[in-house]
């Protein structure tokens, strides 16, 4: 029978912990609009998301699936290179959090996973195929439909309720809003949740626990309750960009990006894609401050977001790698 050894443990505990901030660093991506329209008070939303998250975690597990076997040759998947991978995504993270800047946990950790694994295996170790077809083409196509499906979405809203009177709109679409957030941060746990899951089921699996790379039970439930308690601890920096800096917001456009990024969200999840819910989110409130004019939306902003959105696999895997390199002059 096999033992938990301190490396197993430490990749647990770490794996929970990036869980924890992936929880507090996400939580702009439900909360954000809902709390910037004041239909929910930051409280009451964050409280939402926390509920939610754990829920939409415990619903699938097609995105642990990936994590845990479709990035990394199983092979080069020692338990040094899974710990070096979480500490490269931790770092990062806590990074992008600390200047407010909305980057992606799912690809800090993907970038970790490649980073370490290409420190121990050289390029053979990444499943290439995997990473194109699961990671890469979605980074560019899911903010892009998020924009496309955000854009159309208010410009279909706009055409039906062109002539309703705004008073009252504004009051149906405050209730409609606080179920696009709910929706939203459903969608949330149901893919963020899932990654850390895939990380300790690997880490099960390598040591030799799990004879297949299958999600136990005790780690779904650990990891959905993690993720709600950071969602609870909530990620004022993040909110403030995703909800202020971006564009104005009203009720109808948060309902509007909230769907739209929660619609695909839950696509890409039942098809086993890590997406990241900042990119989708972000690109449908771009979309739908562009269905308000060119001027309606800080491309600065965007600038900024996008420059962090790919520096974020290479900077993580770059850390990974020298976390690697460390542990292994270190004997680990």
């Amino acid at each position: 029978m096999h033992e938990f050894g301190i490396i197993l443990i430490l990749i647990i505990v770490g794996a929970l912990a990036f869980d924890y901030i992936n929880g507090f660093h996400d939580t702009a991506n439900a909360v954000a609009t809902v709390v910037s329209t004041r239909v929910l008070s930051p409280t009451q939303a964050i409280v939402m998301a926390a509920v939610l998250n754990f829920a939409g975690a415990m619903v699938a597990t097609n995105v642990a699936k990936t994590i845990a076997k479709g990035i990394i040759e199983t092979h080069y998947a020692s338990e040094t290179v899974v710990l070096a991978a979480i500490v490269g995504a931790i770092v990062w993270n806590i990074i992008t959090w600390a200047g407010g800047i909305p980057s992606s946990s799912s690809h800090a950790l993907i970038g970790g996973l490649c980073g370490a694994g290409i420190a121990y295996g050289g390029v053979a170790a990444v499943q290439w195929n995997g990473v194109m077809s699961k990671v890469l083409i979605p980074l560019i196509a899911s903010p892009v439909a998020g924009f496309l499906v955000g854009l159309t979405t208010m410009l279909i809203i706009s055409s039906l309720f062109h002539s309703a009177h705004p008073r009252k709109a504004g009051h149906a679409f405050r209730y409609l809003q606080r179920a696009s957030a709910a929706l939203m941060a459903f969608s949330h746990g149901q893919n963020d949740a899932q990654k850390s899951m895939g990380v300790i089921t690997l880490a099960l699996f390598t040591h030799g626990i799990l004879k297949k790379p299958e999600i136990p039970m005790w780690v779904i439930l650990t990891c959905a309750t993690t993720m709600a308690l950071g969602t609870a601890a909530g990620g004022w920096r993040i909110i403030k960009t995703m909800g202020h800096r971006i564009m104005h917001m009203e009720p109808v456009n948060g309902f509007a990006a909230e769907t739209s990024g929660a619609a695909i969200i839950m696509i890409a999840s039942k098809m086993g894609m890590p997406v990241s819910t900042t990119h989708v989110l972000a690109g449908s409130i771009f979309g739908v401050g562009a269905s308000k004019g060119r001027h309606a939306v800080r491309w600065n902003v965007a600038k900024t977001m996008v420059t962090a959105w790919f520096l974020t696999i290479p900077a993580a895997g770059t850390v990974s790698a020298i976390t690697f390199l460390i542990f292994h002059g270190l004997g680990l």
